[in-house]
């Protein structure tokens, strides 16, 4: 929100610099993103100066153009080709001399020089109102008043000065602060309690709101009446469409809002002055002479105020004609055909209260985040309707002429008030940490405009009106109390107090951060998903059930319709991602959660996801032909992890059931199922677009942390003494896996067996024999008690080599 300085002292007093003032609006919660000092006109019309129109005539080369001169107040008239067609001689103008820069609607700046059209010199340009960023129109030049004064500066005719512009961040729930004076009030309560300011609020008047008797009346019939609590609404008779005043227009520049037309600055005027949307509907243009306010039939077409056809939802709350044809998108943006126009004699001026669930719901759906949507999805108050309705209608009166009905509209079939909320001095006190004195409670929430009752000599009763939506409990009064209190006022005390806590182990933190840490060191990079995904990536995969989906009403983006029943999908467009910008040698890791419908509830599974793909390393230049990615890199990522666990006991299975890999292997105890690794399958590779083998691995961060409860860590010194290594060549069946061997190995000696590690496979039926591998091994061997002696060693490879031989039936190559 911008928050223009010049407007604001309009209804308070305040002499302070801007640093000061933007301390005290974020003292009292109100996040000051920046300030600046702003022209109401970009460039602030420097080089632009009135002129007076001496001589008109047609340009001998062109018949839609002119060539003028033009008195600017030097020695010499400027010789200037002008285009529009409603230039003549005689005429008050602005005119940008040769040097100005002025800006187009993008912003971007250029400037005007001294040149020749059509053969003609021309020594400036005679200005439309877009051509300054005054407006919109560009149907021909800006014609002033005769009393402008000739070589005047335009900023200095048009009244245009420097202003001080706040950039407000405004938090969702603070409705009260969409507007000049919603802020101005929050100013006055913090100045009357910590600056003992003396003055008062200036609020706004409609002395020109005069009514009398016309002919033309709208009546009005909402029948949803959840999502139209109150609907207010005049008629305004004869009015004249033009430019407004000056000082409307400048005060809209200054927040960025380009003025249109007299009619719909004022309500926009109203909208930043009040916080209470208006729109101006052309009242001859609503068939039957009635407003009907309803949700019509989803589907509806209705094309809306730039043109763009939209197809209405089931709760769009629509401002219809008598003969239900919609007019406007209730609270959120205009229709193309009943909006204000420069041929408009009569309007009919709305101000009302919405729902916010609607509004909110409309906007975002139909991507339209206007002023007015942000302000009622807040929640607007919906008993400033009336006072809003007039200060409008008499600006309207007094800067556009016309005749205010006498006739009001004022649908309100159930007021809404204020909540009663008890509010307790001892709660005030434990929450705050500080005794702030009764009176003193009292009097931040009389400046706030809230009523209070005094219950008892320990409680009160607040009412804190209708203008603040989020303040609904005993906490919320005392936010209040605290915001214009002000924390720079309570004291830090010198002594600290701690409470001792300590975490249930094992911690799923620690476990968590201990994986993720170790996958980031061996060049990871850690990915973050959206938990929202498209249900139509499912489809066709049978082993995923659509009826387990957990479907969400999104909003704001329909096409994510489910929450992620799996991480692999999810995964998998990020690979796809990285490898359309050619990013094809990717390792990554996501942290995240699953969800399905199981049992009548909802299940979460917390996984961490592993996926590598295309090359090991990058290419060097000492080493250019890396290899491929493999079924084994994933798999010793998750043996890796399972080691850093701490675990080192676990079963293999070769069977996995997970439904995107065409193969791969489940490490498990028992019925815990730790780590799926595999090589994901070509067909759903080629669903998600991406052209290389994908290896993947989820860790099951459940199943993992019940796997080491109970586990107890050990530290042993590390040996002085020497180790011994023994090599083995082994020809066993080709089903026969290394870590079969591994298990054999470590039955038959528990001592002295330190490490086993496969440093060969090798296959050739001429060789080997058909169906068989050889397994090259070395034997690692320690005592941490005395030096290993060869006798030792030996000892123990007999045993194992007998071993082999018996359990798996190997044959040792000697």
């Amino acid at each position: 929100m911008k928050l223009s300085l010049d407007w604001v002292k309009q209804y308070i007093t305040l002499e302070y610099s801007p640093e000061e003032i933007a301390e005290m609006l974020t003292t009292i919660g109100l996040e000051v993103e920046g300030w600046e000092k702003k022209e109401a006109v970009k460039g602030g019309l420097s080089g632009v100066v009135v002129g007076h129109i001496l001589e008109c005539k047609k340009h001998p080369d062109a018949d839609k153009l002119s060539l003028t001169k033009v008195d600017t107040g030097l020695e010499i008239p400027l010789q200037i080709v002008c285009g529009a067609p409603n230039v003549a001689a005689g005429q008050k103008v602005l005119v940008a001399t040769i040097g100005t820069t002025l800006y187009d609607k993008e912003g971007n700046p250029w400037k005007i020089k001294k040149g020749k059209i059509r053969g003609e010199e021309s020594e400036g340009m005679i200005c439309a109102q877009d051509e300054l960023g005054l407006g919109e129109d560009h149907s021909g030049i800006m014609i002033l008043k005769n009393d402008a004064v000739i070589g005047q500066a335009a900023a200095t005719h048009l009244n245009i000065s420097e202003d001080i512009i706040f950039e407000i961040g405004l938090t969702p729930n603070r409705s009260d602060a969409t507007s000049h004076l919603g802020v101005v009030k929050d100013l006055y309560a913090y100045l009357k309690v910590n600056k003992n300011f003396s003055g008062d609020i200036k609020f706004p008047e409609s002395v020109d709101y005069v009514t009398e008797k016309v002919k033309f009346n709208i009546d009005v019939e909402v029948l949803n009446k959840e999502a139209c609590p109150r609907y207010s609404g005049v008629t305004i008779t004869g009015v004249t469409i033009g430019e407004s005043p000056d000082w409307i227009k400048n005060a809209l520049l200054s927040i960025d809002i380009k003025p249109i037309n007299n009619v719909v600055d004022i309500t926009n005027y109203v909208l930043f002055e009040l916080g209470q949307p208006l729109h101006a509907f052309d009242a001859d243009k609503i068939e039957s002479g009635k407003i009907i306010v309803d949700c019509l039939p989803e589907g509806t077409k209705f094309i809306t105020l730039e043109g763009t056809e939209r197809t209405l939802k089931e709760k769009d709350l629509l401002i219809c004609d008598g003969n239900k044809r919609p007019m406007c998108l209730a609270g959120v943006y205009g229709g193309l055909h009943s909006g204000v126009s420069s041929e408009t004699v009569n309007i009919f001026l709305e101000s009302a209260y919405f729902d916010p669930k609607y509004i909110r719901a409309t906007s975002t759906s139909h991507l339209l985040r206007t002023d007015a949507a942000k302000i009622f999805e807040k929640g607007a108050d919906p008993n400033i309707t009336i006072f809003a309705l007039k200060r409008a209608a008499g600006m309207i009166r007094k800067y556009c002429g016309g005749s205010i009905s006498n006739v009001t509209v004022d649908l309100y079939p159930t007021p809404l008030q204020g909540k009663d909320i008890s509010v307790r001095y001892k709660k005030v006190e434990d929450v705050i940490g500080i005794d702030i004195s009764k009176d003193k409670i009292q009097q931040i929430l009389s400046c706030l405009g809230m009523t209070i009752k005094t219950l008892d000599d320990a409680t009160i009763m607040v009412n804190p009106g209708t203008n603040k939506h989020d303040v609904t409990r005993e906490i919320d009064i005392i936010e209040e109390i605290l915001r214009i209190y002000g924390l720079n006022n309570i004291p830090v005390h010198s002594n600290i107090k701690s409470t001792l806590t300590y975490t249930q182990q094992p911690d799923k933190n620690t476990v968590k951060e201990s994986i993720c840490q170790f996958l980031s060191s061996n060049h990871f990079h850690e990915m973050m998903g959206l938990s929202l995904i498209e249900s139509k990536h499912f489809a066709g995969i049978k082993e995923m059930d659509p009826s387990s989906f957990v479907y969400i009403n999104n909003t704001s983006n329909v096409h994510l319709d489910i929450l992620r029943p799996d991480l692999l999908i999810s995964g998998l467009q990020s690979v796809a991602y990285n490898a359309n910008r050619q990013q094809n040698n990717v390792k990554m890791y996501e942290h995240g959660k699953s969800y399905i419908k199981k049992n009548g509830g909802f299940e979460e599974k917390e996984c961490i996801t592993v996926f590598i793909s295309g090359k090991n390393q990058e290419d060097t230049w000492y080493s250019k032909d890396k290899e491929d990615a493999s079924f084994y890199d994933i798999k010793h990522i998750g043996l890796s992890v399972l080691q850093k666990t701490g675990l080192h006991t676990w079963q293999e299975n070769y069977e996995t059931k997970h439904f995107g890999l065409e193969y791969g292997m489940i490490f498990h105890r028992g019925d815990l199922e730790l780590i799926t690794t595999g090589k994901v399958s070509p067909a759903l590779l080629k669903k998600a677009g991406i052209k290389q083998n994908v290896y993947y691995a989820q860790i099951d961060l459940t199943n993992i942390l019940k796997a080491i409860d109970g586990l107890k860590f050990s530290v042993k010194e590390i040996s002085r003494f020497p180790s011994m290594k023994r090599d083995l060549a082994i020809i066993a069946d080709s089903k026969t896996t290394f870590k079969e061997m591994v298990d054999v190995a470590r039955r038959t000696d528990k001592k002295i067996l330190k490490d086993i590690r496969l440093f060969d496979v090798f296959t050739d039926k001429n060789k080997v024999g058909e169906g068989k591998k050889s397994y090259a091994l070395s034997f690692y061997f320690e005592n941490t008690e005395k030096t290993l002696s060869d006798k030792d060693v030996d000892t123990v490879m007999e045993q194992i080599i007998t071993s082999l031989e018996k359990q798996l039936s190997v044959f040792i190559r000697k």
